[in-house]
């Protein structure tokens, strides 16, 4: 789950800006509602965007930060490109040992990494 601040404008970033399906919207009733998204259509993962306000209402304890996630793409420099041309924060491509990798931040200021595997 991905805790944000303005589901549709997250749900418009994911999906408008870095080319990910929404799966389903589903009015949850009580303010909550539930969009999940997901990189391609036949995804086994998804993400599931929630409000944070309606969340801390019903579950003050709960930690609302942006989660720690990786993606995996064929091509690094082809993205990070993309995403810059978008006008996104975008960190530089890093060799790692794992292959290229670089950050980039979201609509909400969330950071999250990217990873191209090397072949």
């Amino acid at each position: 789950m991905l805790y944000v601040n303005d589901q549709e404008k997250a749900a418009l970033f994911w999906s408008d800006t870095m080319g990910f399906h929404i799966v389903s919207r589903q009015d949850l009733g009580n303010g909550m509602k539930w969009i999940e998204i997901a990189p391609a259509k036949e995804s086994a993962t998804t993400i599931v965007l929630h409000s944070k306000e309606a969340v801390r209402k019903m579950a003050p304890e709960l930690n609302l930060g942006a989660p720690s996630l990786m993606f995996f793409v064929d091509s690094a420099e082809a993205l990070r490109n993309d995403l810059a041309k978008k006008g996104l924060t975008v960190g530089q491509i890093m060799q790692r040992p794992g292959g290229k990798i670089f950050n980039f931040c979201d609509n909400e200021g969330n950071y999250f990494a990217v990873m191209e595997r090397p072949s």
